[in-house]
């Protein structure tokens, strides 16, 4: 029951943040911004696990963390709600034109100049569904995944929320099929997929380090890549005082397997959200050190069974 209240509790709330933030003065909202990262990032050392885990960032104690950074991050992550709340609400077209000065894509124009298509690859950073935004603009719909939220009215509004932006979506579990092969069929036909690829949704994920610890990163985007032929391009998102920073980098070399284009795929995430820690919004547990028991017990245990 609680969990329920609890469910449909962030359902009113995003769906208050929709209809309130987009009439703001941007400002005003800015200015809120502003307050809540100061507020959240000083209160009590600010989020726990995002402390947690912008230590392992900068190499240091969760208890040495700058307070500057954690304000930094707390207003990032607010500046990527403000932002998302007052997309649906712009001029879509302005917005990707307005956006084109900030984005270095060279491997992404040869690889579509190519007829070959992209698996898009980036961590949770930034704005990227601004990055979405501009990509449409560019070259026209592309092909994502969502996470099945609780509950079903939460779901369909981040779906519905993105579809109004352009983007193709697909639900990574709970669909009439698998997104997988869906995926596929856009990338051979030399369409463009686009994956958050820092935390293994799924839970059976491939090992990799990170940052010097281990966890699990999702096996999707390497195995779209090796399947159809499409490059495997790490991407990201960031924030700059006068706009935002998009980049996509080389292609990572899918040959020897999903397993080492995982771990180069991590190590690309690792220079680069090291080189913006304050704009990474990862808040939830990543490393297997931060894991539940019980987690641990899915994922691990699952790892030790026996061969039929």
């Amino acid at each position: 029951m609680i969990s329920e209240l609890r469910s449909r509790a962030a359902d009113l709330g995003y769906g208050a943040g929709w209809a309130v933030t987009r009439r703001i003065p941007d400002r005003i909202a800015q200015w809120g911004v502003d307050g809540v990262g100061a507020l959240v990032g000083r209160r009590d050392g600010g989020p726990e696990q995002l402390r947690r885990n912008l230590a392992r960032v900068i190499g240091v104690d969760p208890a040495d963390v700058p307070e500057a950074l954690m304000v930094d991050a707390v207003r990032s992550y607010a500046r990527y709600w403000k932002e998302a709340f007052r997309l649906p609400s712009m001029d879509l077209g302005e917005v990707g034109r307005s956006i084109d000065r900030f984005v270095d894509a060279e491997p992404l124009h040869e690889a579509m100049a190519a007829g070959r298509g992209a698996v898009l690859a980036l961590p949770h950073s930034g704005n990227w569904d601004m990055a979405g935004v501009w990509l449409v603009h560019r070259y026209g719909k592309f092909a994502t995944v969502a996470e099945r939220l609780e509950p079903e009215s939460l779901f369909r509004r981040f779906v519905d929320y993105r579809e109004t932006l352009g983007f193709e979506v697909f639900p990574l579990s709970g669909g009439e099929q698998p997104p997988f092969p869906q995926l596929a069929d856009r990338l051979r036909a030399g369409g463009v997929v686009c994956l958050l690829g820092e935390r293994d949704l799924a839970r059976h994920g491939v090992p990799v380090t990170f940052f010097g610890e281990p966890t699990r990163m999702p096996a999707g985007p390497a195995k779209l890549a090796i399947d159809t032929g499409a490059p495997l391009l790490p991407v990201h998102c960031w924030f700059t005082d006068g706009g935002w920073g998009f980049k996509a980098e080389d292609e990572i070399d899918v040959s020897r397997g999903v397993a080492y284009a995982t771990q180069k795929l991590a190590e690309a995430f690792e220079r680069n959200i090291a080189a913006h820690p304050a704009d990474w919004h990862m808040l939830q547990p990543l490393w297997e050190a931060d894991w539940s028991q019980a987690r641990r017990e899915r994922i691990l245990g699952a790892d030790r069974a026996p061969e039929a």
